[in-house]
Formats: structure tokens, sequence, C-alpha cells
């Protein structure tokens, strides 16, 4: 029969009833893990870009499967999170309800993909069974001092109701609802990813990832070399103290300690509790209305270069560590409480946000660093150079200045040699309710107290009020809220926070090879032996959320004895991302979407996926376009009538004896397609296998209009095109090899492999140029040497023509490819 989406459906039943893509768990020594980054289950059909990232990652995995490895290929749902939630508050429909539905509707269309994947190990993080798990680790974290609760300042989305990560802040703008982000103070639990900041640097440079997303993660780390510097300081013209009476220490980070001597104001976070501390009564009001005004702005904008700058006077002030000079404290925007220590030492001659600052208020600029001990450079001079109007410290270039400044503060325990981190810790408390309840206890005689292994998982009740207004909605469900206290048994509150959803895809890949244990969150023999993942597919828009916490995670429950590795993912790939017809991103509003289920129908799922493979580079994506689909049913079209052909004819006897010129070039376009089809596959370049392949097709084409066809020849080449396209057209290729009468299945049979004789031609076609423009073309022997192509060209009965009356000045020959004529 013609191929249509019947055939998807003959062989997808038929693969099912077979168990062909059942995983081997006895077959470890062989495993492959392929992974896509697992999708939110909405309620929507697969869209393109759905497509793209499964289907052609499912063509990899194919081609792997052949050569020989035992695939292990999941497929789960990453199904807690924000939309469900909204969704309720807008329906009503209980986010479980909507969301369970929502995996059956998802797994059905994944299914009629065609993937290879085993849904024996299927996993949804919504189910009690996946995020008991969630809370385990949690709890072995908060043993190990990795989970930690403290009130910080936070970004609240006031639309969303809920506490949005750094990262989850794009353009001072809440990610899911575009709302614009606040800034308060909340008590919330964080996860300490800082304590791995510099494994998580270093071990950057071993992995096969993006060199952009190393880079990503490298910036977002964000190492700094420099040194911690001390200040004291006054209020109210008296020395603040500490709670232990001691002088209170405002700590600042610098990678720029030879500036010191110029430092004419010290700035601190204006939501920050020192500010609190620093604020003295007659600049409260203005502090206050400042505070007022800063919630508003987002981190991003606040630490924006080009913004104008904003502050008001503390009205108490620091005193210099080194000359015992008096310089005011402010609180300014650009110092955020989150990063660093939250403090600043401004040294306007040498920086350009202090000098704009500066120059605004009116604070003093005092020149410290030169190019030269008389130079007078434009200030803000930002470069490294010799110290001035230093003192003790005059002449010194940078590394002697900083050594010697560093040098004498430690001595007064005022100083210090110190690295700092970009990287904030992980804020992971959410405000909501579809998510993994976070499991402790709250109890007035013994705080905070864990609920123990036994009790979980803390189930999340189905009865709840959905009704948004900043606090989690668990709060009101009294049932869930009060309990004993699992140490002392007096009346205790649950803590009604959930978590991130990131933290449900930190750990899922080691899930997934063990979903059905409920003794532990998996067998650590068996996960060292089935990880790290050994290709990881899905969006660059991770590489600072979900690929850094797995990370993390990974290198917390490898210290804590439950992974040997380091890693979680060997290789990853990123795909790109089709456009819309007009070149823009899909959107409903712009009316520019594509409907992959109308194609399908029409088509078949094998032309969608092909052309998907054909029509994009996978890393790079672009716009969409039908006609290019036209051409791959064209291309498909062609093949099924081939081997239409060439199945009731004779297949011939195995090839043998000497070949002819015809048959070689045949042979010579097979094992180069062979060897460009698996070395473009393998890196993920589909659209140059696919165009090898229709190059193949049509060496096909021309040897048999040649009439002087080997039958087991063709037929041989014909199945070795089946096999080669059959990652990209499984239903198709498998409908192909049945007509040819071949054993089931096509994805049994072994890969092909290229002869590397066969891509030695005896005679090659090479162009012959007359002053650079090609004139004609020549079919040489392979082995000949610029004397004896000359002497063949010049014997060709073409050339007089081409030369027209002009003599030949120089002959130049370029092995395998051209001749070139110079004539005047």
């Amino acid at each position: 029969m013609a191929y249509s989406i019947k055939t998807d459906k003959k062989w997808q039943k038929r693969w099912e009833e077979t168990e062909l893509y059942k995983f081997d768990p006895d077959a470890k020594d062989k495993k492959l893990y392929c992974l896509e980054m697992f999708s939110y289950p909405s309620g929507a059909n697969l869209h393109v870009g759905h497509w793209y990232n499964f289907g052609l990652t499912d063509s990899w995995a194919r081609m792997k499967r052949m050569q020989g490895h035992n695939v292990f290929h999941p497929m789960g749902f990453d199904a807690f999170g924000l939309p469900a939630e909204n969704y309720a508050i807008k329906t009503g429909i209980h986010p479980q309800d909507s969301t369970l539905n929502n995996i059956r509707t998802m797994q059905k269309q994944l299914r009629e993909i065609g993937a290879t994947y085993d849904w024996n190990y299927e996993l949804a993080t919504c189910m009690p069974e996946y995020y008991r798990w969630n809370q385990w680790i949690f709890l072995r974290l908060l043993e190990k001092g990795l989970a930690y609760r403290k009130n910080a300042p936070v970004n609240w989305c006031p639309q969303c109701n809920t506490v949005l990560a750094n990262e989850q802040v794009i353009d001072g703008a809440c990610e899911r609802c575009s709302a614009e982000v606040v800034r308060k103070n909340m008590t919330q639990w964080f996860f300490a990813i800082t304590k791995y900041a510099q494994e998580l640097l270093d071990f950057l440079p071993k992995l096969d990832w993006p060199e952009k997303t190393k880079k990503i993660q490298t910036n977002w780390i964000g190492r700094s070399e420099g040194a911690q510097i001390s200040f004291f300081c006054e209020k109210d013209g008296k020395p603040l103290t500490d709670s232990d009476n001691k002088p209170l220490k405002l700590n600042v980070f610098t990678t720029r300690a030879d500036t010191l001597l110029g430092v004419t104001y010290v700035v601190v976070a204006p939501e920050s509790d020192i500010c609190d501390l620093l604020t003295t009564e007659d600049c409260r009001a203005d502090v206050a209305r400042y505070r007022e005004q800063t919630q508003k702005v987002s981190d991003i904008d606040r630490m924006s270069t080009t913004r104008e700058k904003t502050g008001v006077f503390t009205g108490s002030f620091a005193i210099h560590p080194i000359t015992g000079e008096k310089v005011p404290i402010w609180a300014a925007d650009y110092v955020i409480a989150g990063y660093g220590t939250g403090i600043v030492m401004a040294v306007p001659a040498h920086d350009e946000r202090d000098f704009e600052f500066a120059t605004k208020f009116e604070l003093p600029i005092i020149r410290v660093i030169a190019s030269a001990p008389d130079a007078q450079d434009e200030l803000p001079f930002i470069e490294k150079g010799i110290n001035v109007n230093s003192g003790e410290f005059d002449g010194l270039g940078f590394q002697d200045s900083v050594h010697a400044i560093i040098g004498k503060l430690s001595a007064g325990d005022m100083g210090e040699l110190k690295v700092n981190f970009r990287l904030r810790d992980w804020l992971i408390s959410r405000q909501r309710y579809w998510g993994t309840p976070i499991p402790v206890v709250h109890c007035e005689k013994c705080g905070v107290v864990p609920v123990p292994d036994e009790d979980l998982p803390v189930l999340l009740p189905y009865d709840i009020e959905f009704r948004p207004d900043g606090e989690s909605p668990l709060t009101k469900n009294e049932a869930f809220i009060n309990i004993p206290c699992p140490r002392c048994g007096k009346p205790a509150r649950r803590d009604a926070d959930t978590m991130d959803t990131f933290v449900d895809s930190s750990w899922y890949q080691f899930r997934y090879p063990d979903n059905r244990n409920d003794k532990e969150p998996f067998d650590r023999e068996l996960i060292n032996t089935m990880c790290p993942v050994d290709k990881y597919v899905g969006g660059p828009e991770h590489a600072a959320m979900h690929l850094l916490y797995a990370r993390f995670f990974t290198k917390a429950l490898r210290d804590m004895g439950y992974l040997n590795f380091d890693e979680p993912f060997a290789s990853l790939v990123h795909q790109g991302i089709i456009l819309g017809p007009d070149g823009n991103r899909m959107s409903k509003s712009r009316g520019n979407t594509v409907a992959p289920d109308e194609y399908v129908q029409k088509y078949g799922s094998d032309v969608f996926r092909t052309y998907l493979g054909f029509g994009f580079a996978y890393t790079e994506g672009g716009p969409w376009s039908d006609g290019g689909l036209q051409a791959i049913a064209k291309f498909i079209g062609r093949i099924e009538r081939l081997i239409e052909e060439i199945a009731d004819g004779p297949s011939g006897k195995p090839f043998s004896g000497d070949p002819s010129g015809d048959d070689k070039a045949l042979m010579y376009s097979l094992h180069y397609t062979i060897k460009s089809v698996t070395a473009d596959t393998e890196r993920f370049q589909f659209n140059t296998s696919i165009a090898r392949l229709m190059e193949l097709l049509n060496a096909i084409g021309k040897y048999r209009e040649s009439g002087k066809v080997k039958p087991a020849l063709l037929r041989k080449t014909c199945e070795t095109l089946l096999l080669l396209l059959s990652p990209f057209a499984p239903h198709f290729c498998e409908e192909m090899w049945e007509r040819l009468g071949n054993a089931y299945s096509i994805f049994n049979q072994k890969w092909p492999e290229y002869d590397e004789a066969a891509l030695v031609l005896d005679t090659i076609e090479i162009a012959v140029q007359v002053n650079g423009q090609v004139k004609f073309k020549l079919d040489i022997s392979s082995d000949f040497s610029a004397g004896e192509v000359e002497k063949i060209v010049r014997a060709d009965e073409r050339l007089p023509e081409v030369l027209a009356g002009r003599n030949i000045v120089k002959f130049i020959y370029v092995k395998g490819r051209l001749a070139n004529i110079v004539a005047k």
C-alpha cells in the first residue's frame, strides 16, 4: 500500500505487540542512555517543538540501536507547576485532574510519533511515588547542611503570588506571566549550591556540551579573585557594635584593593538588614521611601550600567581602615543584598558606576591610580596602573599594591585575600499548591522538625482553595497544616510551601531506570552502571537553571555516597527553534503557528519527521516552509516506486566478478553515503544526512539508466538506502523492508558500514578552466600526474575552440579537482 498514516498505525501496533524497543536490563554492558528533557503535560496537542526535539533525537537513538547499543530511551512528564494551578483558578478544574488527563492525551500523541520509548520506565513527577523521593532527598540535604531556611530578599510575582528564583526573572518580569516582579523579604528555604561553586566551574571543560552553554554557566557562577576589606562604622557619632558588643564591621568584596585609598563613600543595598541598622532617625523617612521605589525594580535592571543612578544617605559613616577618615554611607539600588556582601566600597575615580553616582550627588572623587606617576588620565580611569595619592603605597603596581594593602589590613584583622562567586544559593520555596510539599514541621518547642522517613510522602491534599492571596493554598487546609510534632507530640504546623519544580527535574534521570523502586529513590549499583546519561537533548534556555541544578544534585548525592560519578549528563545537544513561515517565533496572536497533526494526517508522520531533519540545521532551527515538506513527500514517493519496481524483479545472484565503471560509480556513491550519513547523524547534522540519501537515490537512478544493471548490486544498494533512511522514516522503511521480502524488523538489522576501498575511484571527473572560467569537464584516471593530465587536456578536441587563438602560458593542476590554463 502507498505510504500514509495507516502505515504508521500498522507498524506502531506491531512494534508494541512485539516489544521491539524494550530495554534489556541484562545487557547493561552495551547500554546507551538517551534522554530528552521531559515536557510539561499541557492540554494542547504536540507542537512542532515537541516533534523537533523528540522525533529527531529518536532518529539518533535508532541509529545507535542498529549499531549494536542497548538503548535505554525513557519518557515521562514534568507534571508539577504553575500552569495547572492557574488553570484551576480560572476554570475550577483541579490541577490533579487536568494534569493526569493531559498526561493520558500526551502519552497517546507521543506514541504516534513512532519513537523508541520503553514505556515500562515512564514517570510523572506529580505522583506520590515520585515526589516522595523529592522529600527524601530534601531531608538528606537538610542533614548535610545543604538545605537551610533564612529571611532574605526575594523576587515576588504579584500575579502568580509566588517567589521566583533569579533565573526565572526575565528583564524584570516573571518568565511565566510577564508581570512586573517586585522585591520583598520573606523566610524561605534554600539549597546551598554555592558550596559547589568551584567544582561546578572546574568540571565544565570536561563536558561534551555546547561551548555557549558552558560559557553561560561560567558567567552565571562568576568566579572573582579579590579581597575582603572591613570598615568600622559610626551612627549618630557613636561606634556601632554587634550582638557581642564588638565593633560592627562592614565587609566588602573588591577585585581592586589597590584603589582602597580612593574610597570616598560606602554603599549598602537598600533592602538589607544592615541598611535598617545604619539608618538614622533623621534619614529614616527618606530611606523608607527609597526602599519602596527599589522594590519595583528587578535585579537585572538594578545592575544595568546604563540605568540612571539613584540613592539616599543613611546618616551613618564608615571609618576608612587605613586613613581613619569618615566616609558617608549611602543606600543605592545598584548594590543588591543577595550579591556579594551587599556592601560596596565606592572609588569614583576608578569605577564608571561609582563615578556617575559621585558626580550626581557631588561626592569627592580622588585619583589614586594612574598610568604613569605624573599622568593626568581622564577619569574615571579604570585600567590597572600605579598608585598615586596613596601615601606609603605610591609608586606600587597592581599586584604589589594589593599585597601591601591587604598585608597591612590583615595585621589588624581588617582584610584578607578572597575568592567570591556571583552564584547565589538556590531559593526553592514556592507559595503555591501544585508542587512537592516541604517535609518539615514547625513546632514552638522543638523548632524546625524533619518529617521522619517512614512518614513520607507528605501527600498533597486534594481538597484545597486555590484563590491566590500571597500565601500558600495549603495554609487554608487545616487538616493538612495542623499535626502533632513528630518529636514531642505537641500541636505543630506543617510547612505550607512547596518546592520549586526544578527540584523534580534535578534528579529524574536517576529515577527512570529504577522507577518502580518503593524502598529508595534508586538502587545505587544500578544507577552507577546506567548513568551518567550518555546523550541529553533539550533547549538552551535551561543553561543556568535546570542544567546547573542537576549538576549540583549529582555532586551532592555523590558526596553523600549515593553516586560514584561527578556529572549527570556526559554529552549535551541543544535543538534550535522552528520559526513561523514569517520568520518570527510561533505565536497564536501572530497567527503563524504550525499544527503538526494537519500535516501528519495528510502526509504521514515519517514525511513530517524527515522534513524536520532535512529542512533545518538541528541546533539552529529556522522558518517553516510547506514547500520543503512537499519536496520530502516526493522524495519518499520516489523511493516507494523504486522499491515496488525492484521487489517483484529478479534478485540476481550475489554480486561477483569484475565491476564495470557504472558499478564502481554506484558503489562509490553507496559507501560515500554510508560514511557521510553515519558521521553526520552522530553529530545531529540530520539535514546533510538526508541530503546524502537524496544524492544516493539519484545515483541509483543514473545506474538504472545505464542499461548495465547488476540486480544483486541494485538490490543491495536499495536495501542499504532503506537502512540509512530508517531512523528518519521508521514506519515507511519497515513497510518497504517487508515489501522486499525481508525478515522483521529493519531495526533488528546491523547499521551499514562503509568500505574504504570503495571510496577510491579509478576515474574521476575534473573541470577544465581557462583563465579561471570552467569551459568543459573531463574524465581521467585518479592517479594521473600533472604532466599526464596536461597531455590529455592539450589533446582534447574542445581545447582549440575555448582558447580562441590564445597561447597557453601556464598549466595548473589541482589533483582530483580541476585543471586551469592561463592563456594570453
